[in-house]
């Protein structure tokens, strides 16, 4: 069950199920935006509801002490260099709501970087970054309606397929995915119905303790993506994302799930929209490193019908390239395979004991899914990742 929210002078109630589980954090007060911007000097503390505008200044550091909140109408300014160290605990994080805009604009000589504050940093120390917007999801009927997030309980969703949230350039995102709960987790970025007139470009995820990367619904675009060590997936979507991922490295270490794990909705909740439409993102230049053929691991997973077009692709070091799961019901993920919608173009397999898994009570050859093996690069990390990233 999800639940509708508006944003007005209301709280939402803490208790609210959500793309995985339910959460149990503190209920948000959220109130109409009035006034102006507001500087905050550096070698500040910063957290809380924001009703007000927030500029931080460029290449200056500062603590974040609580979640902050950038409520509707407001902006969140984060120049280039500026680093925000965040105080331990999964209800440490920043959220852009719906309606709010975050300007992260970083460069890469001089990124934005979001980290622990721990002197000796962990992955899990604190929450993550979540942008909320207005952009088609699948878990709930459609038009104006929303659900509410696992983090928060904010409201996302909605019908706006250009919505945006501003800005995410250069961005590094470090030792996220603290817990709220045995059910809630924190992802590095997580991105919640999160419209395509949103820039997202140069990010890093690095050593996060959840998802490095998840996509709630939305159509938001994003290129130069780096994940290194989430101790979950990498890359995650599910309620109907629609967007363009290109240029995306990911390097498993110790501890780690899927390179990519998609679902075509979230089966906690049910596809819900009408009429019913699936996840189907175009991937394309993407390299993932595993730890090798020998552990029992799968690149990317594909169920719950997703669909998706693939291209480009470099898997190195697993058991499973790719890993089909679904049924002829409500997870049709073969037919998606069947149709055309669920396809991979140019992929090389270094180190890959099975090339593809069809666990999804379809018959279909490895042919009628793959074409052009033997024919991928993946990405060139090499030159874009230079600078800005960690290793």
């Amino acid at each position: 069950m999800k639940t509708k929210v508006l944003i007005m002078s209301l709280a939402i109630a803490a208790l609210a199920f959500t793309s995985c589980e339910s959460d149990t954090t503190a209920p948000i007060i959220i109130e109409n935006n009035q006034g102006g911007d507001v500087v905050i000097p550096s070698d500040s503390n910063i957290g809380g509801v924001k009703t007000t505008s927030l500029t931080l200044e460029l290449g200056k550091e500062y603590t974040l002490t609580e979640a902050l909140i950038m409520t509707e109408g407001t902006t969140l300014t984060i120049p280039a260099g500026v680093i925000i160290k965040a105080n331990p605990g999964a209800g440490v994080y920043i959220a852009i709501a719906q309606g709010a805009t975050i300007l992260a604009e970083g460069t890469a000589s001089s990124p934005v970087v979001l980290t622990s504050a721990v002197s000796t940093p962990n992955a899990g120390d604190w929450g993550g970054l979540i942008l909320l917007g207005k952009a088609p999801i699948n878990s709930v009927a459609g038009g104006s309606a929303t659900s509410t997030s696992e983090i928060g309980g904010l409201p996302y969703g909605g019908d706006d397929i250009a919505d945006g949230s501003g800005k995410v350039r250069y961005v590094r995102v470090e030792y996220s995915g603290g817990a709220a709960d045995a059910s809630s987790e924190n992802n590095g970025f997580s991105f919640y119905g999160v419209g395509n007139g949103t820039i997202v470009e140069n990010i890093q995820a690095f050593e996060g303790k959840d998802d490095g990367i998840e996509f709630f619904g939305g159509t938001v675009n994003a290129s130069f993506i780096s994940v290194i060590g989430a101790q979950d997936d990498s890359i995650d979507w599910t309620e109907g994302y629609s967007g363009n991922l290109t240029n995306i490295y990911i390097e498993h270490r110790v501890e780690h799930d899927k390179g990519i794990e998609a679902d075509g909705y979230n089966t906690d909740i049910g596809n819900n929209s009408s009429p019913v439409f699936w996840s189907k993102p175009t991937v394309t230049d993407v390299t993932i490193v595993g730890r090798g053929s020998a552990t029992a691991n799968e690149a990317i997973r594909l169920r719950a019908g997703t669909q998706g077009i693939f291209n480009n692709i470099s898997i190195q070091g697993f058991e499973e390239g790719f890993d089909l799961d679904g049924d002829t019901g409500n997870s049709p993920t073969g037919q998606g395979v069947l149709n055309g919608d669920l396809v991979v173009s140019g992929v090389i397999f270094t180190d890959v004991t099975l090339k593809m898994k069809n666990d999804t009570e379809f018959s279909f050859n490895e042919e009628d899914f793959i074409s052009g093996d033997g024919n991928g690069t993946g990405t060139n990390y090499v030159s874009w990742g230079s600078g800005w990233t960690r290793n």
